[in-house]
């Protein structure tokens, strides 16, 4: 009997304590569940910022893209077209007529005489002004005017011609722009890869130390050896230590036109493949089609010709016609007071037109000096076609040849690259067998840098003309 009631009492503790378990655990759960939550988030979180603080990858089209929205230059040579473009408006606007509404009201006082001038009137009274019409007289009238002549004509040629200038000047400015996007980021990228080749040379230096030291700790070697290779390996710290400062200036040199802060981190992101170059007849063709210097100097030359004809537009008679509607009455009414005589109201609505001709007779020959002074600035226009004309075609020459040997000696570079690696193994194998010295050693380490170094430069130089050669034949 005693055993049964403790195995009861013992069961009943066992489901009290289950019971409670369960209640805990129901009341915890959905604070689990939250924390679970938040720690999902937390990680969703840093993860997204994680995301966000990955360096950018420019392509070589971001960077040019990015460039024109900062580069002053051509934001200005941007502006200049928008600008040219309202200044052809303005002078088409004054080919045609313009109109204005014109109010007025005058009070004159009255002389203390009596008649009527022009116009019937309730008060006879004359003004003491003999130029006004009426003690109280009103103007509310639509005015047209048109001007005809040589002038307006030629400032409209002028305009057209400066927006043709603005939209080249804008070209050249982009063109030159995008030159300059291209070789500061082959130039940022050649930095990058020296960076690495001085980091690679340095460790080179490192480990050629440790081996004299090596060597000479076997006896096989003298210490001179030891010197010259902790030498060349302090110099090939101070040569890495220098290109990384190249690499970050060319770095934030690019960035100033990619970012609003240039210490921005980004990597550059080389294209697949440089486009083949065209062939000269190709580039000359697209050249004489495409290049904006020379329509720059075309539409400068013919703004000169606009400049002209204005300056001989004042020597010229000009005609001018005016219609006015409205009234000019000494009520402001459309309709006047009764006409006691016939009974009738006077209408003051009404219309006056008039037609002028001005013809110039003598001004001190300031007009003449003006064609003149306007003749000698279209010659020189036309010395400056003439001039932009040989010079680009020597520009279109010197460039394809720029890029050509620059082609060419690509293929050199990488060739240099890999007999130079070549010969630092054989000499390093030689130098551990003890048949080459050490300044052999260091002489074929200096030259596989170098090789490097000039492969890298080679390319710089390549982009760089290839991307002249594309803003003169306008293919880029």
């Amino acid at each position: 009997m005693l055993v049964s009631v403790i195995g009861y009492s013992r069961f009943r503790c066992d489901a009290c304590r289950l019971r409670r378990a369960r209640r805990v655990a129901a009341f915890a759960l959905p604070f689990v569940l939250a924390a679970a939550v938040g720690m999902t988030a937390r990680a969703q979180d840093r993860s997204t910022a994680a995301s966000a603080s990955q360096p950018a990858v420019i392509t070589l089209e971001d960077a040019i893209r990015l460039a024109q929205t900062s580069e002053p230059a051509y934001a200005a040579a941007a502006a200049a077209k928008r600008s040219a473009g309202l200044d052809q408006s303005i002078a088409l606007a004054g080919l045609l007529p313009n109109a204005a509404y014109f109010n007025q009201g005058l009070y004159t006082e009255p002389n203390g005489a009596h008649g009527q001038v022009g116009q019937f009137s309730e008060t006879a009274d004359l003004p003491k002004f003999i130029a006004n019409n009426g003690v109280r007289e009103y103007f509310s009238q639509a005015i047209v005017n048109e001007t005809l002549g040589l002038g307006p004509m030629a400032a409209v040629r002028h305009a057209n011609a400066m927006a043709a200038v603005a939209s080249a000047e804008q070209e050249i400015a982009r063109r030159g722009l995008t030159a300059a996007v291209t070789e500061m980021f082959y130039g940022s990228l050649a930095a990058g890869h020296k960076l690495a080749v001085a980091e690679r040379a340095r460790q080179e230096a490192a480990d050629f130390t440790k081996l004299t030291t090596e060597r000479e700790q076997a006896r096989e070697t003298a210490h001179a050896d030891v010197v010259k290779a902790q030498l060349v390996e302090q110099q090939r710290e101070r040569d890495a230590i220098d290109a990384q400062v190249a690499a970050e200036k060319a770095r934030l040199e690019l960035g100033v036109l990619l970012f609003p802060d240039p210490r921005t981190p980004y990597t550059l992101k080389a294209p697949e493949a440089s486009p083949e170059l065209p062939s000269k007849e190709d580039a000359e063709q697209a050249a004489a089609k495409n290049n904006p210097e020379l329509k720059s100097a075309l539409a400068s030359l013919a703004a000169s010709n606009a400049d002209v004809q204005t300056a001989w537009g004042a020597l010229l008679p000009n005609v001018g016609l005016n219609v006015t509607y409205g009234i000019d009455a000494p009520q402001f009414a459309a309709n006047g007071p009764l006409d006691a005589q016939n009974g009738l109201k006077a209408r003051n609505l009404g219309y006056s037109a008039s037609f002028t001709v001005n013809i110039p007779i003598w001004d001190w020959l300031a007009s003449e000096h003006k064609v003149k002074q306007s003749e000698i600035r279209r010659d020189v226009s036309q010395v400056s076609l003439s001039n932009t004309q040989r010079r680009q075609i020597a520009q279109l020459d010197e460039t394809y040849s720029e890029a050509q040997a620059a082609r060419d000696q690509l293929t050199s570079l990488d060739q240099s690259v890999a007999t130079a690696e070549e010969s630092l193994r054989l000499t390093k194998m030689r130098y551990a067998g003890g048949e080459a010295t050490v300044l052999e050693v260091v002489d074929a380490q200096s030259s596989y840098v170098a090789a490097e170094d000039a492969r890298e430069d080679g390319r710089v130089r390549f982009e760089t003309a290839r991307a002249a050669l594309a803003a003169l034949a306008g293919t880029m």
